[in-house]
């Protein structure tokens, strides 16, 4: 069947729109850029993982009161911080130790690192009744250990980048980690060791993967998947002990045999890495109200850890409801609406001097860099392009 002939049009080009340079080079006009480069479904990703780790927290008191509880709690802690770490094992794959990101690495991980150490130490020692207890950068106290390890994590990516086989190599790691009870808390290196796979798989990833698991077929699937990980969840919670989705204890640790132990870090890491995928199956791609909190989750996820001390101390879980399966669902809800708001620009603003500090003074200015020919670039980069945070 013949097609009907069409008159040729010439397409007429707009003129292109002329940007002021100082609202280019403002750091308002910076941050704006990057706003329209993020990816939404990402940002939906880390926004929803951050509400499942104070969702974690919240629950934690409530445990030893209802099976149902606890079964929820292990089976949120099989995924939520893999899934985080594997997204920022993802945006890390630019890191290449250059000057640009050794100083992003000091200011957004180190530095926080100290403040927030130094300042859950002083704060527990009043939540906790521990007055004496030291302040000590080795020993990371509470959730501090993430940004340790990704401290050491983004060091190493550039070695994980160029070995044949990075995810079989980790894996090893993880599994030898767990023979050895020896392993002190200096950086908290056994977590920094057994969850270094998922940081490495994020680093081998790329968009067509994440692609793959949004297909609807992988979605139908995920939901009895997801059904039938609870019920396993509910299942072994009397029968096995759940610290082996915490990968903070070696085998013996745990009461187990030392070869143990590399056989539960391959099964676990087999069981998060498929709860993983459901979790990413269903977040969704397209900007919704949440979507602008996905890049202010290191705010929340630094600062909720106050609250889920504090509410111990203040005693938010002294009524009997809150042990009730109505009271688990509140506390979820309430801890839900907490890291949200400890996610929004006021409280951003208001915490980015010790969450995202500039500190200029302290580094010697970078030398400009001229401008790569199209020539040598490689296909699909951009000169000067970086990772989303």
């Amino acid at each position: 069947m013949s097609q009907p002939q069409t008159t040729a049009v010439a397409p007429v080009k707009a003129a292109p729109r002329r940007v002021a340079p100082q609202a280019a080079s403002s750091p308002h006009g910076e941050r704006e850029a990057r706003a329209k480069q993020r990816d939404a479904y990402f940002d939906n990703a880390k926004y929803l993982a951050i509400v499942l780790v104070a969702i974690g927290h919240a629950w934690e008191p409530l445990r030893d009161d209802s099976r149902v509880v606890s079964a929820l709690y292990n089976f949120v802690y099989a995924f939520h911080m893999p899934a985080f770490i594997v997204i920022s094992g993802y945006f890390s794959r630019s890191f290449d130790a250059s000057p640009g990101r050794i100083r992003r690495l000091v200011t957004g991980v180190a530095v926080p690192y100290v403040v927030f150490e130094t300042a859950y130490t002083l704060f527990t020692r009043w939540t906790d009744q521990v007055p004496d207890r030291p302040i000590s950068l080795l020993d990371p106290l509470y959730l501090t250990w993430f940004l340790a390890a990704l401290f050491v994590w983004r060091l190493t990516t550039p070695l994980w980048q160029r070995v044949r086989w990075p995810l079989p190599i980790a894996l090893t790691v993880a599994a030898l980690a767990t023979l050895s009870p020896s392993i002190g808390n200096d950086l908290d290196l056994q977590r920094v060791l057994q969850f270094l796979p998922y940081f490495v798989l994020g680093l081998c990833l790329r968009p067509e993967h994440f692609r793959l698991v949004r297909r609807w077929r992988v979605r139908l699937l995920a939901l009895p998947v997801l059904g039938c990980a609870v019920a396993v969840s509910y299942w072994a919670e009397p029968r096995m002990t759940g610290a082996w989705f915490y990968h903070r204890d070696s085998a013996q640790e745990l009461g187990a045999s030392a070869w143990f132990g590399p056989v539960m870090t391959l099964a676990v890491f087999g069981f998060s890495m498929v709860l993983v995928a459901c979790f990413l199956s269903w977040v969704p791609g397209r900007r919704l109200w949440f979507t602008a909190l996905g890049a202010g989750t290191l705010y929340g996820y630094l600062l909720h850890g106050f609250v889920a001390q504090g509410s111990k101390y203040w005693g938010w879980y002294s009524p009997d409801w809150i042990h009730r399966p109505l009271g688990a669902v509140v506390v979820a809800l309430a801890a839900g609406a907490v890291v949200t708001l400890l996610c929004t620009p006021p409280v951003r603003r208001a915490f980015r001097c010790v969450v995202e500090p500039d500190m200029g003074w302290a580094f010697r200015r970078e030398p400009r860099k001229r401008p790569v020919p199209a020539q040598t670039r490689e296909p699909g980069t951009r000169a000067g392009s970086r990772a989303l945070s």
